[in-house]
């Protein structure tokens, strides 16, 4: 079993997330980048290797906050080499239920959400 980690942040408080997430991260344990959080996905690369963050078992942003990144962001970021998947509402709340899986049969037995 592994947690899912929650991150909404801004740029201001990205840094000061990541910490909070390493204080209890787990080798196996996936993310998922809520809001504009996705569109700082380069700065929070670096913060994970400052951390020392390692074993990521998937990162996952909402597909509703990847389309409301321009198409220019979209293209620069290139979300699909730093990303597991999209994932929709209904998929993001299976994610996070014990008795649902979702993709390779993940479970988790903890959910965390991070938003300072």
């Amino acid at each position: 079993m592994a947690t899912l980690y929650q991150l909404h942040s801004t740029m201001d408080t990205l840094r000061r997330s990541t910490e909070e997430m390493a204080r209890t991260w787990h080798k196996g344990d996936s993310i998922v980048l809520l809001g504009t959080t996705v569109a700082f996905v380069d700065w929070f690369s670096a913060y994970l290797a400052d951390n020392a963050i390692e074993g990521i078992s998937a990162i996952y942003a909402l597909a509703d906050d990847v389309a409301q990144l321009t198409t220019d962001t979209f293209s620069k970021l290139q979300l699909e080499t730093k990303l597991s998947g999209l994932l929709t509402d209904e998929e993001w709340v299976n994610l996070t239920q014990k008795h649902n899986r979702y993709d390779n049969d993940v479970a988790f037995d903890k959910v965390v959400t991070i938003a300072l």
